[in-house]
Formats: structure tokens, sequence, C-alpha cells
């Protein structure tokens, strides 16, 4: 590129560059751009990319692609409140009753010849579960729910779409919820567990893992 950017190996819509010791990231969507770094080498990046290509600068990122991005000095905030609003505007669980936790049914007993009897409308199973798979992002919270309802795709079970509407009633009452991050003790953790041979189904072992940045998890 012109500007010395370079391309991340990890994300090819990533570029980076250093510039005074500080380092200047460029992510790109479709005809979208954002920049993120400290002021002088960001407006100076902004100057160069307006000479080159027809821009107009919009300023902090307040929405983008249904995530909510809450910026404030040494703090930002993401959230996805107003998709999680419409998911249960979609589903009609606007005015059901919130629950505590995300998944109060044990799914591990539920193998294929105990479950109950099959759902009828699988489509609007699968919807959901497609639409709370991108909710993921900002709510880890809801993470092995997601993945234990996805893993009855195929053939749910009605129990199933018990287990979902729970989820839905979990987020009636956590809509705010996101991540914060903050400025300080910025280090990368990890954590791992494991479930050795823990399903009923077929006995295969299921492993779990997430890692936080700061003040709160990225993956």
């Amino acid at each position: 590129m012109k500007l010395e950017f370079t391309r991340s190996e990890a994300d090819p819509n990533l570029y980076f560059k250093v510039e005074d010791d500080k380092p200047l990231i460029l992510v790109v969507y479709v005809d979208d751009l954002f920049l993120t770094s400290a002021n002088p080498p960001t407006l100076k990046c902004k100057r160069e990319l307006a000479f080159e290509f027809e821009m107009k600068d919009l300023g902090l990122m307040h929405y983008f692609l249904g995530l909510e991005v809450w910026q404030k000095p040494r703090e930002i905030f993401l959230s996805q409140g107003k998709y999680v609003v419409k998911i249960l505007e979609r589903f009609g669980i606007v005015d059901y009753k919130p629950v505590t936790t995300s998944m109060e049914l044990d799914f591990k007993k539920l193998s294929d010849n105990v479950a109950g009897p099959l759902l009828r409308n699988v489509t609007k199973y699968q919807q959901l579960v497609g639409t709370l798979m991108f909710l993921v992002n900002s709510r880890p919270d809801i993470c092995f729910a997601v993945n234990t309802l996805s893993q009855h795709m195929v053939e749910p079970h009605h129990i199933h779409w018990i287990g979902a509407k729970n989820l839905l009633r979990y987020l009636r009452g956590t809509i705010t919820y996101g991540l914060r991050y903050t400025t300080g003790d910025v280090r990368l953790l990890g954590y791992t567990n494991a479930d050795w041979a823990g399903s009923v189904v077929d006995h295969k072992s299921t492993s779990w893992c997430c890692f936080s940045l700061g003040s709160a998890l990225i993956s």
C-alpha cells in the first residue's frame, strides 16, 4: 500500500503499521474504514486517506453491524442491547419474566432417545440459534448455552426449544450486559477446562477455553 500499511496474516481485512512508536490499526469492511490509534497518527492517516480516496469522516464509532460502541476517556464498552431487543421481539419473549441463569436444564442427559418428542417447527429453532450465535461476540456468558443448543440443529426436540426460550428469558433480564475494556494492566490471560468422556451420547470429551486481555474477555 502507498500508505505503508502491512496486511495482517490472521485477518486479511486488518492492516497495521507503527508510526512514532505508536501502533496504527486500520480495518476494512466493504466500503467502510476503521482507524484506531493515538490522536496524532490517526489524524495524519485520515488526511492521507482523504488525499487518496473520496471519503467522509464520521468521527468516533458508535454502532456497527449490531455492535454498540460506547467510548469514554480510558474506557470502551461493547454491547448488543439493541440486537437483543430485536431477538426478543422477533420470538415473542419481550413480556416474559426474566430468569437468572442462561441454562437451567441438564443437556448432558438429553440423548436422542430420551429427549421427548421432536420439535415440529425445526426452521424456527434453527433461526433462533443462528441469531444467538452472532450475539456471543459481546456476550461470552451465553457461549456454553448457545454451543449446547447448536448441537441439536438437525433434529431438535421440544425440550431443546424450552432450553432456547430459557436462554431468551435470561437475555430479557441482561439486555445491558456487555464487555468493558479499561486502561491499566493489559495482560493476556487464558483459562482452560475439560470434561473427560462427558458426553452420554458418544462418550466424547469436551474442552473449554477463554482468554482475557486486560479488563474483559476477547475469546
